[in-house]
């Protein structure tokens, strides 16, 4: 859509148009004069291995280490989080939205079975072949038999964090077929070999002189040239001739609609276009979640979705799904549970299946800016990722929850008003409860329950470790231990405590008047 000085207020009528413009902005030239981060080598993700408790401690130390990425990263993200409040400033609904969108997906949960039913239909109606799939195995193993079917030799797909989440590309391609993705982010990320670390902006760590050093060794490109437009010219004129090429094609899906039986794509590159229409088969893979009962309630996620994600007042494309394209094509959704059914059944953790991956509380969550989404170590990182990741595997995501100030910000941007901060605080209690904790962490939190259990030990505690820190080397009070003390030192002890404090000041003054 391109808006004009007659149409302009047609387009976004709260925006001028120039207010149009500088919301599509992104901050792509925050590292062209950076010559730190020209010559620095960014960190790579959390260490993975098998089940074992992920250290996002480890892996954010890393990333802090890399200091010019560290500040490139913090910056791009604060940036998005402003042009966020821009836009919400400029919607005196905003809250209104907000609060319906919740009632929607609130509802829609309520009711997911009958409106999961009513989609097949409709779906079935407008000739889609709709599939069913409880885990991540049924659904890669559907949508392989399907590619096989169709003897496809290469696959296209637009970027999918359901698709992440079941680890399709890596299955698909051990079936020999060969997996491109379309999404310039998710195409830099499988170059470099690394997950996405952000469910909006999948490659938002790297600097564009990375890019540059990945596309010189996977593509071919100029070495050196870290023109941003050379670059995405790049991407295009490789990718180009297999899309044209790819007998079949995958998106994930932002929302299904339950009253027509369509699916909804949300991008701003167009690649989801061409991924479902070029080849000859369309596969959607998307999470039972994704449903809104009509039209008229999928108008209020369009209005939220890419304004609290990126600033702008909507993406480039939004591609309404509803059929097979081709005469003789076939389109293909595949609605996957994936451990849904058993979050939708805990009242405790029910409401993180209202999120819309918007990525809004990344943006603005202070840990993630500063530590990046590889250091988690799973698909969805920052603060929604703290609450969905445990309910996958609550052993292998273990410490994720502590990682989090608890600030609210996330709750205050969600645009589906997840109570984030809250949930991410009961999964802390949860996994203590499962015995998931370190044993370092048991040892701190038994005795600590034992001191603040009994007032006596507490003040006795107390005047003592005050004492002690005036006197006791650093070495012994900063240790591995003292977790806390590793980015900071401690404040210097008081001369008495309040109680000693009040004791002396009152308590004996009221004993002498009586």
């Amino acid at each position: 859509m391109r808006a004009t000085d007659e149409n302009s207020r047609e387009i976004c009528p709260y925006c001028t148009r120039s207010e149009w413009r500088s919301t599509m902005n992104v901050n792509i030239n925050s590292d062209v004069n950076d010559v730190a981060l020209q010559h620095e080598v960014g960190a790579r993700g959390a260490v993975v291995k098998g089940n074992k408790p992920i250290d996002q401690l480890e892996a954010a130390n890393r990333f802090i280490a890399a200091q010019a990425h560290e500040k490139m990263h913090d910056n791009r993200l604060w940036d998005l989080r402003k042009k966020r409040d821009a836009q919400m400033h400029l919607i005196p609904e905003w809250e209104e939205l907000r609060q319906l969108a919740s009632d929607i997906k609130e509802h829609t949960l309520d009711h997911l079975a009958h409106y999961l039913e009513m989609f097949e239909k409709n779906a079935k109606d407008n000739g889609i072949h709709v599939h069913w799939a409880q885990n991540a195995e049924e659904c890669n193993s559907i949508a392989i038999e399907l590619m096989k079917k169709r003897q496809t030799k290469i696959l296209v797909k637009s970027k999918s964090m359901l698709g992440e989440e079941c680890g399709l590309r890596k299955a698909v391609e051990k079936e020999g077929i060969n997996v491109i993705e379309t999404d310039l982010g998710e195409r830099i990320q499988q170059l470099d070999n690394e997950d996405p670390s952000h469910v909006v902006v999948p490659a938002v760590h790297k600097s564009r002189t990375d890019v540059s050093k990945v596309f010189t060794k996977t593509l071919g490109a100029q070495a050196g040239n870290n023109d941003i437009h050379y670059l995405a010219e790049t991407q295009r004129e490789t990718n180009r001739p297999l899309i044209l090429k790819a007998e079949a094609g995958m998106t994930g899906g932002n929302f299904l609609v339950a009253e027509t039986g369509a699916v909804v794509v949300c991008t701003n590159e167009g690649n989801a276009d061409l991924s479902a229409n070029t080849p000859g088969m369309h596969i959607v893979t998307v999470g039972i979640e994704k449903i809104v009962p009509g039209l008229e309630h999928l108008a209020v996620f369009i209005r939220l979705l890419s304004r609290s994600a990126l600033g702008s007042p909507i993406t480039q494309y939004t591609s309404y799904f509803r059929g097979p394209r081709h005469h003789g094509g076939e389109m293909h959704v595949i609605l996957v549970d994936n451990t849904r059914s058993t979050r939708l059944a805990d009242k405790k953790f029910k409401a993180g299946l209202k999120c819309i991956r918007c990525g809004a509380c990344m943006n603005t969550c202070p840990v993630f800016r500063r530590s990046g989404g590889l250091s988690y170590g799973s698909t969805y990182a920052g603060p929604i990722g703290l609450i969905l990741s445990p309910g996958y595997n609550a052993h292998k995501f273990r410490n994720l929850p502590f990682a989090s100030t608890l600030n609210g910000s996330c709750s205050n941007v969600c645009p589906v008003k997840i109570n984030i901060h809250e949930q991410i605080f009961e999964w802390r209690e949860t996994l203590a409860e499962k015995g998931e904790l370190s044993l370092a962490k048991r040892i701190l939190m038994q005795a600590a329950g034992k001191i603040l259990g009994n007032p006596a030990l507490y003040r006795a505690a107390i005047k003592n470790a005050d004492r002690a820190l005036k006197y006791l080397p650093h070495f012994i009070v900063y240790n591995n231990l003292n977790k806390w003390g590793k980015q900071r030192d401690l404040p210097p002890a008081p001369k008495e405590t309040f109680h000693g404090w009040y004791e002396k000041n009152y308590l004996k003054k009221e004993s002498v008047n009586e």
